[in-house]
C-alpha cells in the first residue's frame, strides 16, 4: 500500500500500486479535471512532490513508495 496525499486540500489516502491515479482521486472525493484521457491534452497535469509534472490520466501508483505526495493546480482555461 502507498500512502497518496493530495495538496493543497491535505487529503490523504491508501492506494494499491498500478492503482489508476485518477481512481484514487476520485475515492478520495478529489476532483482532477480531464479532458482527452490520453495523456495528449494535458488537462489532467498534476506536479509530483519532486516537481516532476505527470498526466493523471495515464498515470498510476508507483512501486516502491511508501508516500506519493501530489499538487493538483486548475488551469482556469480548462
Amino acid at each position: 500500500m502507498t500512502k497518496i496525499r493530495f495538496l493543497p486540500d491535505d487529503i490523504t489516502v491508501e492506494a494499491q500500486v498500478g492503482e489508476p491515479l485518477l481512481e484514487v482521486a476520485d475515492r478520495a472525493g478529489v476532483f482532477i479535471p480531464t479532458g482527452c484521457l490520453m495523456g495528449s491534452c494535458h488537462a489532467c497535469d498534476v506536479e509530483l512532490e519532486d516537481g516532476h509534472c505527470i498526466c493523471a490520466c495515464i498515470a498510476a501508483v508507483p512501486a516502491g513508495r511508501e508516500y506519493l505526495t501530489i499538487n493538483l493546480f486548475v488551469d482556469p482555461t480548462w
